[in-house]
């Protein structure tokens, strides 16, 4: 739906879409309030060494980059951290130390940053990797098109060092930039022989969530996995499905997540094209290499990992930037308290306190994105000036 690296959704993005989630728009500030590690509830129990390695992973991509590079963030955000070259200090650090010496990493985090409550009210919603049923090639009740990048979609070149400004999307007719196709006339054959099938899925559904998680995995009928990825989206409006049905009133407000969603699509195979195609929002994929038990690839580049992964918005937050949330589990209601790696974004991820929290794959993933949608506290980790490092 909206990942600039890597697309992913939050369920409530379903129902609401972008200006009712989060109601801000790039005049609000970042407002925050330095406090002390031992404020943060939670941040004595939580096992930090389950996000290390993923630090550890992004600073090795942060290594790569020129040392003025912009990875975004507002105000002090982007004083102490808005830069590749301030995390050369800390990174460097960090790789003295082994990835599951959780006394050592703790020591670490409270010598190296300075933690601050984020004032905005925090949201925080989940997106996760779903897994459907494929096959190679068409046939065999396969007949639902997974379709790559095609070569006739162009986005235009970044305008600014802003890692959060919009880039253009669309499709070159006499040299000039038109938009590109729309969900529906994607469906009725509009990209022609542009059009190349990655793989071959059951129903319309299955590729609809996939394309609002922008990421997943394709189980084939060898009992084999493809892992499939975003590359590209058709830059046309996100219309949340779950609004429509609230419009229409199909469901009521509180009783639309994920699930109910989808069990909808189920029991309406009559009108459920028709719902699907209200969306013009267009994803297509490549597949992915790697670790099969680790996430993909989020927007800075760096493999997400479940439960420890963020999307946020970098006009606030830079990338790579270690958050801890302090929110609740929205199957079980108890307190969900961990630290988080920025390294997503997305554009309906909007304002200085939204989140959204990579879940992994799986069924249980699933249930818990799917039902995320949680007020909470957040708090943004920055590296400390040099002076005011603790031995």
């Amino acid at each position: 739906m909206r990942r600039s690296g890597w697309v992913g959704a939050a369920a409530a993005a379903l129902m609401f879409g972008c200006a009712q989630m989060d109601g801000v728009g790039l005049a609000q500030r970042l407002d925050l309030q330095a406090v002390r590690f031992d404020q943060m509830p939670g941040w004595q129990t939580d096992t930090l060494s389950r996000s290390f390695a993923g630090f550890r992973a992004e600073c090795h991509r942060l290594a790569l980059l020129p040392p003025d590079t912009r990875l975004g963030g507002m105000g002090l955000a982007a004083d102490y951290g808005g830069q590749a070259a301030q995390w050369a200090a800390p990174c460097a650090a960090s790789a003295a130390l082994v990835v599951n010496d959780e006394a050592g990493i703790r020591h670490f985090y409270e010598r190296w940053f300075q933690p601050y409550r984020l004032l905005a009210a925090g949201f925080f919603t989940g997106y996760y990797e779903p897994e459907v049923q494929g096959a190679r090639s068409r046939g065999g009740g396969f007949t639902v098109a997974l379709l790559a990048r095609p070569a006739n979609l162009i986005q235009a070149p970044p305008s600014s060092g802003d890692p959060g400004a919009p880039r253009p999307v669309g499709r070159m007719v006499h040299g000039k930039l038109i938009p590109f196709f729309t969900r529906a006339e994607i469906e009725a054959g509009a990209l022609g022989t542009a059009a190349h099938p990655l793989l071959w899925l059951r129903s319309p559904a299955d590729l609809f969530f996939l394309q609002v998680q922008g990421a997943g995995r394709v189980r084939l009928p060898d009992g084999s996995t493809v892992h499939v990825g975003y590359d590209g989206k058709n830059g046309r409006t996100y219309t949340p499905i779950g609004r429509v049905l609230i419009q229409q009133n199909e469901m009521a407000a509180q009783d639309v997540n994920m699930q109910s969603i989808k069990a909808w699509l189920a029991a309406h195979p009559a009108e459920a094209q028709s719902l699907m195609d209200r969306n013009d929002d267009y994803v297509f994929f490549k597949e992915l290499n790697g670790d099969a038990q680790i996430g993909p690839p989020g927007a800075l580049g760096v493999d997400l990992t479940p439960q420890r992964s963020a999307a946020v918005d970098p006009h606030y937050v830079p990338m790579g930037t270690p958050l801890f949330v302090d929110t609740t589990d929205p199957v079980s209601g108890a307190p969900w308290r961990h630290l988080v790696l920025a390294q997503d974004s997305g554009t309906d991820i909007k304002g200085p306190a939204r989140a959204d929290l990579f879940f992994g794959s799986g069924a249980q993933a699933e249930q818990a994105a799917g039902r995320m949608q949680q007020a909470g506290t957040a708090y943004i980790l920055l590296p400390r000036p040099v002076q005011d490092r603790a031995a």
